[in-house]
């Protein structure tokens, strides 16, 4: 029997939450939806974010992201989570908002070092090592 869309949908938030939690986010909790109101997300607890999920085999990109903007509250960053059938989770967002967040991974990297220690090339190997799937 085939699970409908939105019993499909409701599955999808609660794994997204329960990866959340599994990342140390761990108030992160399925939200309610009441009819795409302004500011319920579909998964609540990553302060300052709008999640939007979808957890569907192809994914309509642009049309989710406009839904998370538009669900989102002003000061949230909206983002999508994403994930079909035997693949991991993904962030969608826009590249403004991955940029801001770049730049302060990037400022925090640097806390380490002082003019008195230059980094070694180890040091900085380990700075810039890919994230492991």
């Amino acid at each position: 029997m085939p699970i409908n869309s939105k019993q499909k949908g409701a599955r999808g938030e609660r794994e997204w939450a329960s990866f959340c939690r599994e990342q140390g986010y761990t108030g992160a909790y399925r939200g309610q939806q009441y009819n795409g109101a302004k500011g319920n997300a579909d998964v609540e607890g990553l302060p300052g974010i709008h999640v939007e999920v979808k957890r569907v085999e192809a994914l309509r990109l642009y049309d989710a992201l406009a839904q998370a903007k538009h669900d989102a509250r002003p000061g949230e960053v909206p983002i999508v989570a994403h994930r079909k059938n035997n693949c991991p989770w993904v962030v969608i967002m826009d590249a403004e908002h991955w940029f801001n967040l770049y730049r302060e991974w990037e400022a925090g990297q640097a806390l380490p070092f002082t003019d008195a220690h230059e980094p070694t090339e180890d040091e900085l190997d380990d700075l810039f090592r890919p994230v492991e799937d």
